[in-house]
């Protein structure tokens, strides 16, 4: 169980798993006990993110709240303020500066909390994140159901047959699949091939 961070140092915690997982909604739940408590708190999304809200972070479960869009990582640090608490959803889709962002916030002694997809939906790590649960001080990751058989899902199988690494969607565009049901579905051998050079 995650405990709330008692001292005044800065930190950074990642909350990562697949799709319907419940990141955001945990996300939101954090946040929302930093502003229960006092503390100044600032809640970044990313443009490419449009899905429910153009301004609000929102779950799937339509749990929401507000923040500010940024086109680029680098942009937190001009507009974080005097922030002690900050947010950042869908942190899969910023660019690799997300990292150092994150780090320089945390040695000013701001609590970090960022949410995002762990891997595309190849199976591959997801853009910053792996760097990210990397220098982490603690990471939380959540699991869906499997659609199929019921079990903890770690896979976000997409139903579409858009191939673009980026592609946002819903319930009737992905599914949360277990490593079993998701080895049934997907050329398994083929992606080992691509992501580790194998023959």
């Amino acid at each position: 169980m995650f405990l709330e961070p008692k001292c005044h140092a800065g930190s950074i915690e990642v909350i990562s798993g697949s799709m319907f997982s419940g990141k955001t909604e945990e996300l939101i739940r954090r946040l929302r006990r930093a502003q229960i408590a006092g503390l100044r708190t600032a809640i970044f999304k990313p443009s490419t993110d449009t899905r429910y809200s153009a301004t609000a972070v929102v779950s799937h479960d339509k749990h929401s709240i507000q923040s500010t869009v940024v086109a680029k990582s680098t942009d937190i640090l001009a507009l974080a303020g005097d922030a002690q608490v900050i947010g950042i959803d869908e942190a899969q889709f910023f660019d690799n500066d997300l990292t150092s962002v994150c780090r320089t916030l945390a040695f000013r002694g701001v609590r970090v909390i960022a949410a995002g997809l762990d891997m595309d939906y190849l199976g591959r790590p997801f853009g910053p994140m792996g760097s990210m649960m990397c220098i982490a001080d603690d990471v939380t990751k959540v699991h869906a159901v499997c659609t199929r058989c019921g079990s903890l899902a770690q896979f976000s199988h997409r139903l579409s047959a858009d191939d673009n690494l980026v592609s946002l969607g819903e319930k009737n565009t992905y599914e949360p699949l277990c490593r079993e049901c998701y080895s049934k579905i997907s050329n398994v051998k083929e992606l080992l091939n691509e992501s580790c050079g194998c023959n």
